[in-house]
């Protein structure tokens, strides 16, 4: 029959199998060192007086005004130095700083973004982050616009129609867009810091 296999029954003998090599007698030494390796561990943080805590993801920042301006930032950012670094912009030397500033700036901004996120920033009690925020977002406004001015005056130089001249277009445009998102969230953190300082 076709299913005869189905209702072979294995065998329930079993064989003993026997080692190929005698046991060696164990070294008395050996067995001591294995033991004290076993019951040795790596001190933990509590062990050490330390703590963890596990860094939260904050949804009301992400909601938040100065939130979405630092996403705005972030993602502007982005396309300033993707649209510039994209082309031959080291034809006008002017365009690097545009490209330092952007660079710069985004990276800043990312750390900022990730500090929040987290709510790393409210670990570090020690550092006025209304301050920082301020004297950074401020100072990072005035550089980029001056960054999107020299954008914008160094598009003529390019030769219209080819691609490097649609990009340094839209770099301007981003710029631009840049700047409006620093300087807003200059004044939020120039509030930010007023009402801080108010109430000390």
């Amino acid at each position: 029959m076709f299913f005869h296999w189905l209702y072979l029954v294995p065998s329930s003998r079993t064989e003993s199998v026997k080692p190929a090599f005698p046991s060696l007698p164990e070294d008395p030494e050996s067995t001591a060192v294995r033991t004290v390796n076993r019951s040795s561990r790596s001190p933990t943080l509590e062990d050490l007086g330390l703590s963890h805590s596990a860094l939260a993801y904050d949804n009301k920042f992400v909601c938040s005004p100065p939130g979405m301006l630092m996403f705005g930032e972030v993602v502007c950012g982005l396309l300033v130095w993707t649209l510039l670094g994209g082309t031959e912009y080291l034809r006008v030397p002017a365009l690097g700083w545009v490209m330092f500033v952007s660079v710069v700036c985004w990276v800043l901004t990312v750390c900022l973004l990730v500090l929040h996120l987290t709510t790393a920033h409210t670990k570090i009690a020690h550092v006025p982050w209304s301050t920082l925020g301020l004297c950074f977002n401020s100072s990072a406004t005035i550089l980029y616009m001056t960054a999107a001015v020299i954008n914008a005056t160094s598009v003529p130089q390019a030769i219209r129609g080819r691609y490097y001249y649609i990009s340094w277009v839209a770099s301007t445009v981003f710029a631009f867009l840049v700047v409006f998102c620093y300087a807003a969230n200059s004044y939020l953190s120039y509030k930010s810091w007023r009402s801080k300082s108010d109430d000390a």
